[in-house]
């Protein structure tokens, strides 16, 4: 069995250590070499080739996002997985990091002083997010957090419609699946909100879309973007820099508004409640619904009971399957959903589940979706949107 050979850089005797123990206790991962930062790991990937790189974010010399910048240069398909702490400061850079280049971010235990509970972190969020990288075939759950509870309820068979006009084919690994894929009823004439879920590889992917958005957007976004807390208000900061619409940070009791961009922050769902009052927002920590907490198939199920058949869902590139259960939701209140293809996601779980369950009208490479937005919701611009306010 070949095995997946791993770079792992960190400024930390400790921590070079805790990982490369916890790596090499996978069958599948072998820890090829280690370095003490940036200018170390360059000069060891001329001798030492690997499948990926595991690379600390603050370190001397050349840190985190240098290094990302020098490995893009010669190496542009190595993936590259940040490793970060919980701070203000690591979050805007690990979140500079992936817009250069780097596919995704692990955050550092909070102390190594429980070696124990340091080494089940590492095993439980590292290790899949490198196997899935490397094209591993994992369980397809995202390792955030995990809960007992009951998962959520689906909607019914009969409650799901089906519109299927055409034969969705399965991808080989020459063939994977792109283009448009006829399951989805005509369009609706008004699209009142989109709804976007996203992980692995979602701050380029975000950056793409959100940044093609014209500011004359007449409807509302909302994304759940799987992030820890701090890094999703860096986020939002960062896509706000970078695009012509605003995005928020979304806070319970925010009034919804066409033409803004909600995120979920880290650790909390995101709620979209319509009432006589308006349309609002709601967070709670209620359990994790597919190991994550935000959820997408919270957000999907709320937007679905919000605006019905008006809305326009996007899965985007990312691990394991967070919203397709509530891409069945969407589909069955007659509304849209579209996926990202193979090609251009980071890792094809989400987009790739949401496609193979016939649930995708579409399933479009990133650079084309804001297009797709615009085209769905700029020939109504002369028509009072649905649910607004």
């Amino acid at each position: 069995m070949t095995k997946i050979r791993v770079m792992v850089v960190d400024d930390s005797v400790v921590v070079r250590r805790l990982v490369s123990d916890v790596l090499a206790g996978d069958p599948e991962i072998e820890v090829v070499a280690t370095a003490s930062n940036g200018k170390v790991a360059l000069q060891r990937l001329e001798q030492t080739p690997c499948d990926l790189l595991t690379l600390d974010v603050e370190m001397p010399e050349l840190d985190g996002i240098g290094t990302v910048i020098e490995v893009r240069k010669k190496y542009p398909k190595l993936p590259i997985i940040m490793f970060s702490t919980l701070t203000s400061r690591a979050a805007e850079a690990t979140i500079d990091a992936l817009s250069r280049g780097a596919n995704d971010y692990v955050t550092k235990p909070d102390g190594v002083a429980n070696v124990a509970a340091a080494r089940e972190k590492i095993k439980g969020e590292l290790v899949p997010k490198i196997k899935a990288l490397t094209g591993v075939r994992t369980t397809g759950k995202l390792p955030l957090l995990r809960s007992s509870a009951s998962p959520a309820p689906r909607p019914t068979t009969s409650a799901l419609p089906v519109h299927r006009t055409g034969v969705i084919t399965l991808p080989t690994p020459n063939r994977p699946i792109t283009g448009v894929i006829s399951v989805s009823p005509p369009r609706s004439s008004i699209v009142s909100a989109i709804a976007i879920g996203v992980s692995t590889g979602g701050p380029p992917a975000l950056q793409t879309l959100i940044g093609a958005l014209p500011a004359s957007l007449p409807v509302p976004v909302f994304i759940v973007q799987h992030m820890p807390p701090t890094f999703t208000t860096m986020l939002a900061d960062r896509l706000t820099r970078s695009s012509a619409v605003p995005v928020l940070e979304a806070a319970a009791g925010m009034k919804v508004e066409s033409g803004k961009v909600y995120l979920a922050p880290g650790d909390y769902h995101l709620v979209v409640d319509r009432g006589p009052m308006g349309t609002f927002l709601r967070t709670n920590q209620d359990p994790p619904e597919c190991s994550c907490r935000p959820s997408v198939d919270v957000l999907f199920r709320s937007v679905a009971a919000a605006y019905g058949a008006n809305v326009l869902a996007l899965v985007l590139t990312g691990m394991g399957s967070d919203g397709t259960r509530g891409a069945e939701y969407i589909r069955a209140a007659g509304g849209t959903v579209l996926a990202q293809d193979q090609a251009t996601s980071v890792v094809w779980g989400m987009p790739g589940s949401v496609a193979r369950a016939g649930l995708a009208a579409s399933v479009l490479p990133i650079g084309d979706m804001a297009g797709e937005i615009v085209q769905r919701t700029h020939a109504q611009t002369h028509k009072p949107a649905i649910g607004q306010g």
